[in-house]
This record gives C-alpha cells, structure tokens and sequence, in this order.
C-alpha cells in the first residue's frame, strides 16, 4: 500500500472540509412558545421540523425563527379544505408558488424573508392571515447591565429608564406596554414579542390617547431610541406605536401586527411632532393608517383639532413591508388640523394591501388631507421604488392653505391589479411629479386636479419594463417565449418570475408552465408574470401581464353571444378578440355584481366592505375573470344590483356602463372599449 505524502493528506483534508462546510445545511433556530399563545391552526414544518406558531390577534398568527440560508416551509391547515379556492403569498416580487397537498401547502425560502400567506383576496381584517418571519441569526449578548426577559411568559410593562438596554429572548412574550416616557439612550432588542391587549372600549375610540400603558410601544419626548427585531402585537383597539415630539428613532427589523374585530384604530406607527426617524427592514400590518403624521392630537371636539401641532420632519422609510385591512398606507394631517412637515423619504417598499374605500375621502398609498380649515406647510416628500399590491388609489392631496410642494413619485408599480378610484390634488398643491411611475389601467387616464391645484407632471420611466411573448392559444407544458421590449444593453440585467415558483435571466427567455392552475392555485389558468430590469447605475423597472392557459378540458370559446340574465341592471358588452389567446377582464364596482365572458360561469363579486366615518356606500372591489378566446367578437356579461347603485362611489363610467378592464395579447390593461362602435348594447 502506498502511502501519499503529508502535504498531500493536508490538502485533501482541507478540500473535504471546504466541501463539507459548503453542504452543511443552513442552520435553523426556532422558538419554544408558552402554552397561552400556542396555536394548532396552522402546524409549520421548517426543514421537517415543527415550529411553533403564536395566535396574534383576531384570525392572525405568527411565526419568527432564524436562518442563516436557503429553508422549505410546510403549512398545514386546521381545515382540511382552507386551501381549496387557492393560496396567494406575498410580496409578489419573490415569486412564492407553494405546492399543494391537500391541507398543506409547500414552498422553499431564500433565507431571511417576511411573508405574508392567506387565501387570494383574504386581506380584510376579518382574513384569516399568517405571517411568517425568517431573521438573520442573533448572537445572544453579554447579560450584563442589560434587563433580560428570558423565555416564557411575563405579565407587566416595559418601563424604560434612560440608559437601558433591554433584551427581549425569541421565546419571550411579554404581555403590557413599552414606555418610553422622557428617557434617552435606550436600545431595546432580541426576537421576543410583546402583546398588548389594553382596557380601551372596543366600541368607541380611545386609543388615540396618548399616556402610559396605552399603546403597544408609546414614547414622550424621547431621544436617541433603537428597537431592534421584536414583534409587537395589538390586540385591543388602540395605536400601535405612538410618538410624540420625540427624535433619533431607529427601528429595525421591527414586526407590528394590529387585529381588532370592529376593524378600526390601530395605526402602526404615529408621529405626534417629532421626526428624525429611520424606518429599515421592517414589516407593518395595521388596521388603520400604516404611518401617520401628525403635530399633536388631544380628541375630536373642534377647539382640539385646531390647535396647532409641532412640527414632524426627517423620516426615512426603506426596505420594508406594509399591509392595511382599512385605511392608508401613509397619512399626513386631518380636517382641522394645523402643522407643519417635511423631509419624508420612502424608498423600496412592498405595500401589499392599502385600505378599500375612504373615509370621507378615498384611502390611498399617499393620503394628505386637511380639508376643510386645515393649515401647514407640507414639503419633500420622495417616493420611489414602491411595488403595489391590492391597492385603491395612489395619492389624494387635499390641502386649501397655505401650501404643498415637491411631492414626488419615482418608479412606483403596479404589481398586478389597478387602482379602484382615480387620485385627486386639491387646493394649494404644486409641483408633484410622477416620474416612471406605471398604475395600470383605470388610473393612467390621470390625476383628478380641483380648486387650482398644479397638475402634476408626468416623465417616463428610466428603462422599459414591457414585455411580449409567444402569441396563440398557450397550454400547459408548452414552450413560450418571453422578449424584453428594452433593447439589450451592457450592464442592463433582465429578470423574469413567472409566478409559478421559477425564475430566468435574460432579454429573451424560453419557459413551460407546469398546469393549468395559475398563480393562485384557483384553477384560473391566469398567470402573473414579472419583468424586474435593472440599469448599470441602479436604476430599475417592473412590468407585469397575465398569461392565461388553456384548461385541462381544452375549452376555448370561437365566439360569444348575449345571453339572458334575470335581475338587477344587465350590460352586454361586445367586443372584437383582436388574436387568439388568454385575456383578463376586471370589473370594477361597489354593488352586488356578477361578470362572465360569453357563457362561461358568471363570477360573483366578494363580500361589501362598507366605508367608513360616514361615507355613503361601499368600497369599489375589483371582480376578475379570465378566458382563453378565439379571435372575433366575443361578450362580457355584467350584471349590478340596481337598488344599491351608488354612482357616488362607483368609478366613472361611460354612458352609465361598468367599468371593464381588460388585457391579453398584445393589450396592456385598460378600458374594454365599448359604445356603438364596439356593439355595446346596455338593457
């Protein structure tokens, strides 16, 4: 036997240790939690171990563990039939496609993610919703001088004393408040969790009030506080985090999480004067405004209102995750109220649900509203890379005096679905610019300007985002090719996701759907397709379509024709397919509907969602159907229920016809044309 010499042995022993140490898999850490927060109605497995997931608030649940790589995620229902209309996780831009089994749901993660899992459309506050943190690993730190809540449950609030550093363990959850009352140089951190679950009338608003014990985190006059990592939880109906005339905030990798059955009052952060605030890595869900700004806030009655605030200036929002049930994503000011603001900054965000419907006015990504009597300078307010999901509107700025200006829109997409309400600037309002930003299909008509508002104005997009592919009728297993429009450039990087779990790279890509179920797992055929374009000095861009499939059954309707339908307010619309292939019609309504392409099965509009504050009627929903058609004339039946029909709230329509978007080969989604010249007849 011969034996190789040490150098040699050395070698190879460095080599399968390299190897080893590539393979190893990623290391998981998940969280032992107390019995009075467990919760059986989703059983998670990551990497075939069981985790345990915590009841958050109403129907929300919750689970944070720590990777340092790549992980496969099983979630298995209580009900063995949840999954049976489909499964949507967001954001979009990952492009999540779980597998399906039955009760459980399969799908791989990247590394540290937050995601948000429910059934599509699922995403009022009465979803059925879980949310799913993975964190970068966390060191535990030397304990000493620092106050430790250890795994376990702990009755009592966090009361912060200047100079404190808190540490909150990944099984700790503390049921009370943070208060950080006129303190200073605090750092408040770990992967536990606070509950807070006050004494607020559920039935009334309270939580607005600002003193100890009344919010999940509240802060007076702070300064110089970082949060770092921990989930805070509202339960009750109060604000989530409320700051007044504090600064030098840092939040990171904060989750916030508000559930509340009456759906109401539960900001996710509020700014009572103050400012100097970096937001990073941070995930939101609200049942309300998701970020508020205001100068002070005492209560309702007149005199209160119009006493002036502070001043809030210097906030930066970025790489972060925001979902409403009801409400804004961001809110400046309110009817009465007096304050100044300035220097807000947001930059890539996934806003995955913004309220439906208004409250007065409607709710919208970008809300600044003092109308009537209201007064204050607003300036520098910059939003860019901004990736919308189940969005409404995207700006409405009311402001009668004195001023608001340099408001500015930079790249702000539309994932997939339009906007349900046009955006409005009202007043004392100039120099808003929409830079690349693309809402497809009823908002591209442009921006409602009232009361000598300055029109905002509008440039193009750095780059193209559009994109073509393979025309005809398309099926399952087929090769399609997908072409960038962009030209081809050095340093330029195209990204697809296809919206069924897979990627590719390139201007010119080939790809086989794998079924016929689409996105959503809903059987639709429809997929969403992303286009992410990255320049060489960082400049990017999104385009989205939908490629629709042809079912299993191999059903493609040649032509359409009217048909009969009993009650309510009936429109058929004709239209001319213009080549074969998938299209996507929406309607857009606030009353009881149905829609059906040629005698396809009608599909029925979801559950009302009433406005509130007192506005009349309900928020517009959109209503979708897809269909793969031969080219020629075809027919979208609609069907309103007459009685409720609330021309106040539905969108503006044409000679009173619905609202109909549609898209396909070669259309980018707008307005299905009708009127004579398309065969409309209206009953």
């Amino acid at each position: 036997m011969r034996l190789l010499p040490c150098s040699t042995l050395l070698f190879l022993a460095v080599l399968l240790t390299s190897q080893a140490a590539v393979a190893a898999p990623p290391q998981v850490k998940t969280y032992r939690l107390p019995a009075e927060v467990r919760s059986t109605h989703y059983r998670v497995r990551i990497n075939g171990r069981e985790a345990d997931v915590m009841h958050a608030a109403t129907s929300y649940y919750l689970l944070n563990f720590e990777t340092d790589g790549p992980v496969t995620v099983s979630v298995t229902a209580e009900d063995p039939h949840f999954w049976d209309h489909g499964v949507e996780i967001q954001p979009m831009r990952l492009g999540i496609r779980p597998v399906r089994k039955g009760a459980t749901i399969t799908f791989p993660m990247t590394g540290p993610q937050k995601l948000t899992i429910a059934r599509p459309g699922d995403h009022f506050a009465d979803a059925d919703m879980l949310f799913l943190f993975a964190n970068p690993h966390e060191k535990l730190p030397n304990l000493d001088g620092i106050r430790y809540f250890g795994p376990g449950i702990h009755h009592e609030n966090i009361d912060a004393h200047t100079g404190d550093r808190i540490y909150l363990d990944g099984g700790a959850v503390v049921f009370g408040s943070v208060n950080l009352w006129q303190v200073k140089d605090i750092r408040i951190f770990g992967q536990g969790t606070v509950i807070y679950d006050g004494p607020q009338d559920p039935h009334s608003d309270q939580g607005w009030m600002h003193k100890p014990n009344w919010h999940c985190i509240v802060m007076d006059n702070a300064e110089n506080i970082e949060v770092d990592g921990i989930t805070c939880i509202t339960r009750s109906r109060s604000w989530q985090i409320q700051m007044r005339d504090s600064r030098k905030i840092g939040l990171y990798n904060i989750k916030v999480i508000g559930g509340n059955p009456n759906d109401a009052n539960q900001d996710g952060l509020d700014w009572l004067g103050g400012g100097d605030t970096t937001v990073r890595n941070s995930f939101f869900r609200a049942s309300d405004d998701v970020f508020a700004l205001q100068g002070n806030w005492e209560g309702y009655e007149l005199d209160l209102l119009k006493r002036p605030g502070h001043d809030v200036t210097n906030i930066t929002i970025e790489d972060t995750i925001a979902s409403t049930s009801v409400s804004n994503t961001i809110r400046v000011g309110w009817p009465q109220k007096t304050f100044n603001s300035a220097h807000f900054h947001m930059r890539n965000m996934d806003v995955v649900h913004t309220g439906s419907g208004g409250c007065k006015v409607p709710f919208a990504f970008f809300e600044l509203w003092a109308d009537p009597d209201g007064h204050g300078r607003h300036d520098d307010y910059s939003f860019s890379d901004i990736r919308l999901e189940d969005w409404y509107s995207l700006l409405q700025i009311r402001q009668p005096a004195p001023q608001v200006r340099d408001i500015r829109f930079a790249d702000v997409w539309a994932m997939d679905g339009p906007g349900m309400v046009p955006p409005v600037v009202k007043g004392d309002v100039a120099k808003v610019t929409l830079a690349g930003t693309t809402v497809q299909g009823f908002e591209a008509a442009g921006v409602e300007v009232q009361d000598g508002a300055e029109a905002p104005k509008r440039s193009p997009a750095a780059m193209d985002g559009s994109f073509t592919y393979t025309a005809g009728l398309l099926a399952a297993g087929q090769g399609i090719t997908f072409t960038a429009n962009a030209p081809e450039a050095a340093d330029v990087r195209f990204e697809w996701i296809f919206g069924d779990g897979s990627r590719a790279q390139g201007r010119v890509v080939r790809h086989r759907f794998p079924d016929a179920n689409g996105t959503l797992l809903d059987g639709s055929g429809r997929y969403r397709v992303l286009l992410h374009v990255t320049g060489a000095k960082g400049e990017q861009v999104w385009g989205s379509q939908s490629v629709v499939l042809r079912q299993a059954s191999g059903r493609v309707a040649k032509t359409g024709t009217s048909i009969p339908v009993d009650g309510g307010r009936t429109n058929d619309l004709s239209f001319e397919a213009p080549a074969d292939g998938g299209y996507t019609f929406t309607l857009l309504t606030s009353t009881k509907a149905s829609l059906a392409v040629d005698d396809a099965e009608p599909v029925m509009s979801p559950k009302a969602r009433p406005q509130v504050c007192g506005s009349r009627g309900d928020a517009v929903q959109p209503l979708r159907q897809s269909a793969v058609l031969r080219k020629g004339t075809h027919f979208v039946h609609v069907v309103r229920d007459a009685s409720v029909e609330n021309a106040e709230v539905d969108p503006p329509a044409a000679e009173g016809l619905p609202v109909v978007l549609w898209e396909g080969p070669g259309i980018a989604r707008q307005r299905l044309p009708v009127g004579a010249d398309q065969g409309a007849a209206a009953r």
